[in-house]
């Protein structure tokens, strides 16, 4: 099967909200540790209104990723923490694509909804190009060939 999600969703999804958090952790312990009774109110006001941030931050654009999508030629499978969905490409109603945001994502809209929702996002694969504004080969792809398996399934 080939994988159409990136490999960098853990980094995404795992590692940059602990770096997130524990640099804000530490500017508060170091900024605790020198005792700067003038700065109190900035100290605990700024990094409030970063970890606010970048909480809703990740919970709105990276948490509800999926894990991992792999592509099994009709169908999709789609795994997501404990969870796995075999999404056939004729269930797929919409397939959008963003490319103007980081990470980048893919939404499939379902017909028919499953154990995930009727929503399905992940970060997909890139290949290298120069041009940043270039379509993702992998938003084509599957636009095409979920509107074929909803053709041939409507015969």
């Amino acid at each position: 099967m080939n994988a159409l999600s990136s490999r960098a969703t853990f980094v995404h999804k795992r590692l940059l909200p602990i770096f997130w958090f524990g640099f804000i952790v530490v500017f508060v312990v170091m900024g605790v540790a020198q005792n700067d009774e003038r700065q109190a109110f900035g100290l605990f006001v700024g990094p409030a209104v970063m970890a606010v941030f970048g909480f809703l931050f990740f919970r709105r654009l990276v948490w509800p990723l999926a894990d991992e999508v792999l592509d099994g030629g009709d169908y999709l499978i789609v795994r997501k923490g404990g969870l796995e969905q075999r999404v056939p490409l004729a269930n797929i109603m919409n397939v959008s694509g963003s490319m103007y945001i980081n990470p980048p994502r893919v939404t499939l809209r379902l017909v028919e909804a499953g154990p995930l929702g009727d929503e399905v996002a992940f970060m997909p694969r890139r290949s290298f190009n120069l041009n940043p504004f270039a379509r993702n080969k992998v938003v084509d792809d599957l636009m095409v060939r979920a509107y074929e398996a909803r053709t041939r399934s409507a015969r």
